[in-house]
């Protein structure tokens, strides 16, 4: 059996399962995920492209379906090594089953999480009149620190670790500096 390509965050879970190739990438929910696209690229007839969990490989069911798709395009399967703590292999009927409805379920999940975050969201703004505006930015409050750390050559690694504020906030509040 080949496995030419992978994409999850464990890579112990896949090598102990025989995998070739391991692709990772740790991206938001709205960025392009390049290393997804090219496990996908490379799927011959025959091969498994195997995954952790469920959420690791697709954003909703529908974005679920399309990696299905190019999947199947490519003759190839799917495989999921934690799904309820077993693992679904889409190369049968049983397994495709069990995927579409785990994904329904998961899929209702999230859009019931979110309406519960709306539903909170709403809740505060009534409560602060009007006034909410989320999280208090944090980071962003530093900017005139990260400016002075700057103009005096400390090092960004060490202006993290003493602001205590991560490198992409570092950088964020560096671009804002420029413009």
């Amino acid at each position: 059996m080949t496995i030419p390509g992978q994409f999850s965050m464990t890579f112990n879970n896949l090598t102990e399962y025989g995998c070739e190739k391991v692709y990772t990438e740790q991206v938001s929910s709205v960025a392009e995920r390049d290393q997804l696209d090219a496990a996908l690229g490379i799927l011959r007839p025959g091969d498994k492209l195997v995954v952790t969990k469920l959420d690791r490989l697709a954003r909703s069911v529908q974005h679920l379906g399309q990696i299905i798709d190019r999947v199947n395009a490519a003759e190839a399967s799917l495989v999921i090594l934690d799904m309820g703590g077993t693992a679904v292999d889409t190369s049968n009927a049983t397994g495709k089953l069990i995927l579409n409805v785990m994904s329904s379920v998961s899929q209702f999940e999230r859009e019931m999480m979110l309406e519960r975050q709306r539903e909170g969201i709403a809740k505060a703004k009534a409560k602060a009149e009007g006034k909410y505006k989320g999280r208090k930015p944090t980071a962003r409050a530093k900017t005139d620190m990260v400016k002075l750390a700057l103009d005096k050559g400390v090092s960004k690694a060490q202006i993290c670790r003493d602001l205590e504020i991560s490198k992409t906030s570092l950088y964020r509040i560096i671009g804002k500096l420029k413009a």
